[in-house]
């Protein structure tokens, strides 16, 4: 692992193209390379069972490494990671691609890597080899938790992946792994490796801004890694080395944009990217001790580069030189390569035109065979330039030819990605608009389109966990059944809306107003008292009855009644809409057409309540307080001289039963007095009048609890709930008990509307899985399937109880195939392929007008079968019944029935039967809601 000391001699090795030196310090490396061989058991004995490890990030660097020799060989070899050629930089031919099949083939095999010496089926299993292995390490990278750790193996692999050409997924790794830098991360060798392997592959991308960005950072981190005490260890080397190689590698990239600029004619700008690099070089030199031979010949390469930049020609030949020599015997291609294409431009510059070629044709030689993409561009820029300048067209056309050759290919990797970038950003805005559409679907009521009630429930609640102590206020619209009933539906719609827009208009920018449901609407007001309420509903109360509604065709009057709560300390939601609520139905016993609030000081009731009558007056200690509007300043102009005053309501009655007078009042006197059954002097009583006695009350029967059913403790099916005749919100809430139940598996709703198959998948996001023909969604994790059911329907009128049985049964843990619309002689397919009807472990035959479908099937197979009837069909079907008691009838034995269009248990019982017969275990009992 990354930073040890053998992981940098591989990684040295690998950069400098000493692939078999890389080989040699892998070989060492303990474990079995290939993902294809199976481990053997710890102690060799056949009975053993292989231990489960967690993903090992030294295997995985290890995996990278040996994948990154592979390419290289690959590289070599004229081919990719994925096996296609390189193409040569002259001719036009080229090798066929690698057969990969055949590569995994003989790896499965146990042959090794070209043991047969066919050098195509060599490369073939080395593609096929390092595939796997970069597979194998981007999952152990992607499951740890260090995100350097996982920062350094994304940025190693953008490196296999520009070896392979593969642009767009270099790119792509590349992103991520500086998407994991944080800026924050402390100073150490890893950090420092990391920035600057990301550096290098940003230049190679052709991003040099952002290559000097990250290259400066990885300077600037070595620095404060060797100025830390504790930073870096023993292992990790002598501190001034590692600042020397980062500056020597930003000097590199410094003189590389130097270089471009002057191609470009910039020389003034060009000037100052020179004169950084050669401080930068004299600076690692400075700092490098003379046994640092490597990293001393690579400060004098950038130096000499630095000079040749600034005109010092004479001054940079020597040291060039002796940088070329040292380089030769070093076996260091990439830095020799380097040498040879700086010394040729020193001599080119000097009108050395014979030595200059020398030097840039060994430089373009190294660069072509290595695939150094960038060396091999200048080194043919250079060698144009020359014959150009010595007049000799001949040698120059074809250098021009290749270079131009080259720069094309870049426009065309330019334009792929910008291709690229184009169809992302197209594809991120079309998601955020289908996210935008499936949230206003979601948050908006369609008819007046305020926000509906989910989003209030959401907005209420982020109110309250913030500590803020918003008003609630709930608006009915008085007798609206008889306005509806009077005008009709679409007039009906016409004054819900309105309403909604007098009551938009009657807040603060700052309220918000949301319908409920029906002709109820709440409104959030933050930071806001009840009396503040109070006066800005008072004056909405007004404008609606005073509104001319005769516009819209009404010839009724329209009001609204408002009950108002003030949040106090430990309200929630719940506690606080069921407040204004109670005082909405106080406002309307009292004669609707009136604002009605629970005082925040108090939170009691006056007295003389018409609630009173139902659930007893309250204590005296709670004793009723009227609070009185605000003064005059604070009413409309012509408003009535006195506004009927604000009544209060408790939040939590007393029970009448404990009042400690005696007199029960509420509900308690029917609970005693007279009997049950007494309804008139002839009914017979249904339970005995009690004793009419003065004295203490018998203590209360305590009746032991009933003991336990044996079910199991936790179901193992999936929780089913049943969308019909339920709203949209009761359906979420029954959603969300069952997974705070039993998060382990997922909750099934099927007989949904769309709205609330959209609203479950906008709250659950990616844990929901939505089949719209089915009408059902589940929300949960998936078993894994075991065994499989085939569901077969009759015809188009029976494929949404065909869905819907399909649909439960993958989610109870089955596989699932279709076979839909074999009513009449379309079933002739089947009857000629019988066969098809064998691997499955139960039949789910659904049908309405060929109800004999089932029947028929039975005589073709011995799998079992579950008859499902639909009511669909002719009108004389009688709902489905008369293909019930076709099934019923039916001679054929293993067939049993369910009942009529329940697919849901057809289902259930299928996949039971499929997970019983392969499995050889019962599965739970589910809950059905």
């Amino acid at each position: 692992m990354p930073p040890g000391t053998l992981h940098q001699r591989v990684t040295a090795a690998l950069a400098h193209w000493r692939l078999d030196d890389a080989e040699e310090l892998l070989a060492g490396v303990e474990g079995e390379l290939s993902p294809y061989a199976a481990p053997a058991p710890r102690d060799g004995s056949p009975d053993e069972e292989p231990a489960e490890e967690p993903a090992d990030l030294g295997r995985a660097w290890a995996d990278t490494l040996h994948a990154e020799l592979l390419v290289r060989r690959l590289r070599q070899a004229g081919f990719t990671l994925v096996g296609d050629p390189v193409e040569p930089p002259h001719g036009t031919g080229s090798p066929p691609a690698l057969d990969l099949h055949a590569g995994v083939a003989e790896l499965i095999d146990g042959d090794g890597p070209g043991d047969d010496g066919d050098l195509r089926a060599e490369c073939a299993a080395r593609a096929a080899l390092a595939i796997a292995l970069v597979r194998s390490a981007r999952a152990a990278f992607d499951a740890t938790a260090d995100d350097l750790q996982r920062a350094a193996g994304l940025a190693r692999h953008a490196r296999i992946e520009l070896l392979s050409r593969r642009v767009d997924a270099a790119m792509d790794e590349a992103v991520e792994a500086a998407s994991l830098l944080d800026p924050g991360l402390p100073a150490s060798l890893l950090l420092v490796d990391t920035l600057s392997t990301l550096a290098g592959v940003l230049a190679d991308l052709e991003l040099m801004p952002l290559a000097l960005d990250y290259q400066r950072r990885a300077h600037e981190t070595a620095v404060q890694a060797a100025a830390t005490p504790g930073a870096l260890d023993a292992a990790d080397g002598e501190a001034d080395v590692l600042v020397a190689r980062t500056a020597t590698r930003l000097g590199e990239l410094c003189a590389e944009l130097g270089e471009g600029l002057l191609d470009d004619g910039v020389p003034e700008s060009a000037g100052p990217h020179f004169a950084e690099a050669r401080g930068l070089a004299e600076q690692a030199l400075a700092l490098l001790p003379p046994e640092s031979a490597e990293a001393v010949v690579a400060a004098q390469v950038v130096h000499g580069w630095a000079l040749v930049g600034l005109g010092e020609h004479t001054a940079a030949a020597g040291p060039l030189r002796a940088a070329v020599r040292a380089t030769a015997t070093s076996g260091d291609r990439d830095l020799l390569a380097a040498a040879l294409l700086a010394l040729g431009r020193a001599l080119r510059r000097q009108g050395d035109g014979a030595g200059a070629d020398e030097q840039l044709a060994g430089a373009l030689a190294i660069a072509t065979e290595h695939g150094l993409s960038r060396l091999r561009r200048a080194a043919l820029r250079e060698l144009c330039t020359l014959h150009s300048e010595l007049d000799d067209a001949g040698r120059a056309l074809p250098y021009l030819q290749a270079y131009l050759a080259d720069e094309l290919d870049r426009v065309d990797e330019r334009r792929t990605r910008w291709v690229e970038l184009f169809g992302r950003r197209k594809s991120l805005l079309e998601t955020e608009r289908a996210a935008g559409q499936l949230r206003r679907q979601a948050y908006e009521d369609p008819l007046t389109h305020l926000p509906n009630r989910r989003y209030a429930e959401a907005r209420l609640d982020g109110l309250l966990s913030s500590g803020a102590a918003p008003a609630l206020a709930v608006v009915d619209v008085d007798r609206f059944k008889t306005i509806n009933d009077a005008v009709g539906h679409p007039g009906g719609d016409a004054v819900l809306r309105r309403v909604a827009e007098l009551l938009v208009a009657g807040v603060r920018d700052t309220d918000e107003v949301c319908r409920w449901a029906g002709d109820e609407f709440v409104i959030l007001l933050p930071e806001t008292t009840a009396e503040q309420a109070e006066r800005a509903l008072e004056r909405t109360r007004r404008a609606v009855a005073a509104h001319d509604w005769a516009g819209l065709g009404v010839g009724l009057p329209v009001t609204i009644s408002v009950g108002i709560a003030s949040a106090t300390r430990g309200d929630d939601r719940r506690t606080l809409f069921a407040a204004a609520d109670g005082v909405l139905y106080d406002a309307k016993r009292r004669g609707r057409d009136r604002v009605v609030r629970l005082s925040a000081v108090t939170q009691t009731r006056a007295g003389a309540s018409p609630l009173d009558a139902l659930f007893g007056p309250p204590r005296a200690a709670a004793a009723a307080v009227t609070d009185e509007p605000a003064g005059d300043d604070t009413a409309l102009v012509g408003a009535p001289e006195k506004v009927p005053a604000a009544v209060s309501v408790p939040a939590v009655q007393p029970s009448p039963l404990d009042d400690p007078t005696g007199d029960p009042g509420g509900f308690a006197p029917l609970l005693v007095d007279p009997p049950l059954g007494l309804g008139g002097p002839t009914d017979p009583p249904l339970a005995p009048a009690p004793p009419a006695s003065s004295g203490p009350a018998e203590p209360a029967r305590t009746t032991a609890p009933a003991p336990a059913l044996p079910f199991r403790d936790v179901p193992s099916e999936p929780d089913v709930i049943w969308g019909t005749g339920r709203t949209t919100e009761q359906v979420l809430a029954l959603v969300r008990e069952a997974r705070r139940q039993f998060p382990d598996r997922p909750a099934v709703v099927v007989r949904a509307t769309a709205e609330t198959l959209v609203a479950l998948a906008s709250e659950h996001d990616a844990y929901t899985t939505v089949d719209a023909a089915a009408m059902s969604a589940a929300v949960g994790p998936l078993p894994e399937a075991v065994g499989r059911v085939a569901v077969l329907s009759g015809n188009g009128g029976d494929t949404s109880v065909a869905a819907e049985a399909a649909f439960v049964a993958r989610i109870t843990g089955t596989e699932v195939v279709r076979v839909d619309d074999l009513g009449g002689t379309r079933i002739r397919g089947l009857l000629a392929d019988p066969a098809a009807l064998q691997d499955v472990d139960c039949l789910v035959v659904v049908a309405g007008l060929d109800a004999s479908l089932a029947g028929l099937v039975a005589a073709l197979t011995d799998v079992p079968i579950v008859a499902v009837p639909t009511s669909t069909g002719q009108p004389g079907s009688f709902g489905g019944f008369s293909a019930l008691i076709t099934m019923l009838n039916s001679a054929s034995p293993g067939v049993v029935v369910s009942n009529i269009d329940n697919g849901h248990a057809a289902g259930v019982f299928a996949a039971r039967i499929a997970r019983r017969t392969r499995s050889g275990t019962a599965p739970g009992r589910g809950v059905v809601r």
